[in-house]
């Protein structure tokens, strides 16, 4: 039998989930080659044997985006599967054309494909853009759940941007896990609170596997969704955030629009700090394309520590790197706290930038003012230390979950910025959460 010849796009997440679960095992399948993008210095790998199944003793090799056609010609392909989220609908129409202008079949995988089932109840936090507030809502929920009485465990999205085989099935219980697993600054971000709250974090590559062991520990598994991608596990609750900072993204990004067709509960955050006129927009998108959803409102009010620093003062701002990279924004929880504060001036930080981190900021020249918090190895954290000291700032205003302190020398006074979720008005999460537990009768 004539093997179908596979290009899988991805960044390292989506793409090898789909490939886990469709095309692992598979002799009618060749997967020839993994793309990646949004995430630096992930490309030059290879998928590891151990994870690739019998079929690919050697592995499947990694290769930049950009290789797309010559890897469709060399390997005459015949077929493209797009494997990554945050993307508008006309970028993944773009990337469509390009496969199938060298011949090759463009395909998107669906839930009924790729969401595992599970046998303890699934509850999942997703989200219409990355930066909707997807961490403080998953730390809401996890908070409600055990507030009732409910063993829960989180399980995250991937983040596997180290040793592939190693990270295959991971748990976090301690700070002390997440050091030996030599976590990124974007790991440390979205473990350590679950973690500083007593709640099991797991995550890896082979969601199988994932699922079999995070269901021996807990009566309720919650999903902490990355960028805007659809969950692996199959929920039984879908809550779904979307931001009036960018209101109109709902409608507009791949698969974040899929998540707001799909959604049980939808969650308007950021309504203390948005306009009205775009809280206006979002709530009409909302009720147009999903009217049957439970719609929630939530505020996330900025806790700054030594706020009184920033007054007067020439500031760098340190936002979350994911957010104001392919999530589009310009600026964050810092730049706002800095304004608010009245700093006397916000330090661009192009002119200071080294290495990785000016390439970054030259690969999304939308970025504002701000320095994003780019982690993904020793030479970026390396890259960003040094842009932090050329820029000589008076104070560094930090909107990162993860305090950067335990990781590179600051040697400017810092002011964190940290916010939560909030629900304003009823229904609330805590309405939601304990409608579900009572349907699904979890005691």
């Amino acid at each position: 039998m004539e093997r179908r010849k596979v290009l899988i796009l991805g960044a390292a997440g989506r793409d090898f989930h789909n490939f886990n679960v469709v095309f692992r095992d598979k002799p009618e399948y060749e997967v020839v080659a993994f793309t990646a993008t949004q995430i630096p210095d992930i490309a030059g790998r290879r998928y590891p044997p151990a994870l690739a199944g019998r079929l690919y003793p050697e592995g499947i090799e990694i290769h930049p985006e950009e290789e797309l056609e010559r890897l469709v010609d060399r390997h005459a392909l015949q077929e493209v599967v797009f494997s990554y989220s945050d993307v508008s609908h006309e970028d993944v129409m773009h990337h469509a054309s390009r496969a199938m202008a060298r011949g090759a079949d463009f395909r998107l995988l669906g839930p009924r494909s790729t969401m595992l089932h599970s046998s303890k109840p699934v509850v999942s936090v997703c989200a219409v853009r990355t930066g909707c507030g997807k961490s403080p809502a998953t730390r809401r929920v996890a908070a409600l759940l055990r507030r009732e009485g409910v063993r829960v465990v989180v399980v995250r999205h991937p983040m596997p941007y180290g040793d592939l085989a190693r990270q295959a099935c991971q748990r976090f219980a301690t700070l002390e896990d997440m050091r030996r697993a030599d976590c990124t600054v974007e790991e440390m971000e979205e473990y350590e609170p679950h973690i500083a709250a007593g709640t099991v974090v797991f995550a890896g590559v082979d969601y199988q596997a994932i699922l079999r062991q995070a269901e021996t520990e807990a009566d309720v598994l919650l999903w902490d969704g990355g960028n805007n991608d659809l969950p692996f596990f199959q929920p039984d609750l879908e809550i779904v955030l979307v931001d009036p900072h960018r209101a109109g993204h709902e409608l507009r990004y791949f698969p974040g629009e899929v998540n707001l067709l799909r959604a049980g509960v939808v969650v308007v955050t950021k309504v203390d700090s948005a306009d009205e006129a775009s809280l206006r927009a979002v709530r009409a998108n909302v009720r147009r394309l999903n009217p049957e959803a439970t719609v929630v409102e939530a505020a996330m009010p900025l806790h700054v520590d030594e706020a009184e620093r920033i007054r007067g003062r020439r500031v760098l701002v340190i936002e979350d790197g994911p957010t104001v990279t392919h999530g589009g924004m310009a600026g964050g929880a810092g730049t706002m706290a800095a304004k608010r504060h009245g700093a006397r001036e916000r330090i661009d930080p192009r002119p200071f930038a080294v290495g990785s981190i000016r390439r970054t900021l030259e690969a999304y020249p939308h970025i504002g003012h701000v320095l994003p918090a780019m982690g993904y190895g020793a030479e970026q954290l390396r890259d960003l230390e040094e842009t932090i000291a050329g820029a000589e700032p008076d104070v560094v205003v930090m909107a990162t979950p993860a305090d950067l302190r335990g990781l590179i020398r600051i040697a400017a006074p810092v002011c964190r910025v940290r916010y939560e979720l909030e629900e304003v008005g009823r229904p609330s999460l805590e309405d939601v959460v304990r409608d579900f537990l009572r349907k699904r009768r979890v005691a």
